[in-house]
């Protein structure tokens, strides 16, 4: 997601002193990320702690990326430990717009950047997750098919499953996912694109099967908390105890974080739902999943 807005300001004054900048070396290429350590990290200093990759969206920086989603806050409130990795030229490696086998490593750099915080934080190994906005989710679904033996559930904001990544999806590992989508999204078109990624929907069935759930009875919501914010969300959630598969359809819901503040970048971005708080619910999602 392009977004043309400065946040210098805000990065400056805003950058908690517990959110760290940070480089590794990979394939010779300087990668930067953000580390967010929840205030009870230094109190309790036998724990190890769950961990939340978070993926900026196409055109975005780490900072921004933290700063508009404000996901330090529920760090805190449920201690956990938030990355927020720095893409190549601000993107990620999905498959369309570079080549999904000889583009931009990504996957080798998530890989390499949690064997560094395993070393660097009290990592819980076996409660490893990944979140994402737009480009940023669209990833983490690559992520879920590509290093299931490593992450324990995925959440995608406003980015269904690339074509890319089924093509070349072969793990069998089962692994928890989250879809968050707007029906008005005008940036990720709810429907689908042909060529490049599924509908919200599709992608809902598509991680189903993919879990061997799809004949597992699903529990059903409508969400209304904010009746004056035009949007409603639809849940719908299918698991075996395990792993789930989520899909949360914000009608009328525009390419945003539900529960963030709501920005005019003079794109077609649409309404952010006040109905739910991604970060809540997110991190609701996860906290059921463990390898």
């Amino acid at each position: 997601m392009k977004i043309l807005i400065s946040f210098i300001f805000l990065a400056c004054v805003s950058l908690s002193a517990f959110a760290q900048v940070k480089s590794l070396l990979h394939k010779e290429e300087k990668r930067r990320y953000l580390v967010y350590t929840p205030a009870s990290y230094a109190s309790e200093p036998n724990r190890a702690f769950p961990v939340v990759f978070n993926f900026h969206g196409s055109g975005m920086s780490m900072a921004e990326q933290m700063l508009y989603t404000q996901m330090n806050r529920a760090a805190d409130r449920h201690q956990f430990i938030v990355v927020y990795p720095l893409g190549i030229k601000q993107d990620w490696n999905v498959g369309f717009g570079m080549s999904y086998l000889e583009g931009t490593d990504d996957i080798g750099f998530t890989e390499a950047l949690l064997t560094r915080l395993q070393q660097d934080y009290r990592i819980d190994s076996r409660r490893v997750y990944a979140t994402g906005l737009s480009r940023g989710g669209f990833f983490t679904l690559r992520l879920a098919a590509e290093l299931p033996q490593l992450f324990a559930a995925v959440a995608s904001v406003g980015g269904p499953m690339p074509e890319p990544v089924v093509q070349h999806h072969t793990r069998p590992d089962k692994v928890g996912v989250l879809l968050i989508h707007g029906t008005a999204d005008q940036v990720v078109a709810y429907g689908g694109k042909p060529g490049g990624y599924l509908s919200a929907h599709d992608s809902y069935h598509y991680w189903l099967k993919r879990n061997d759930i799809s004949a597992v009875a699903a529990s059903r919501r409508l969400i209304d908390n904010d009746a004056d914010d035009g949007t409603q969300v639809n849940w719908i959630e299918q698991s075996d105890g395990k792993q789930s598969v989520a899909l949360a359809t914000v009608s009328e819901g525009g390419h945003t974080w539900p529960g963030a503040d709501p920005f005019n970048v003079g794109l077609p971005i649409g309404k952010t739902t006040r109905d739910i708080d991604a970060n809540e619910i997110i991190w609701q999602f996860f906290a059921k999943h463990a390898r």
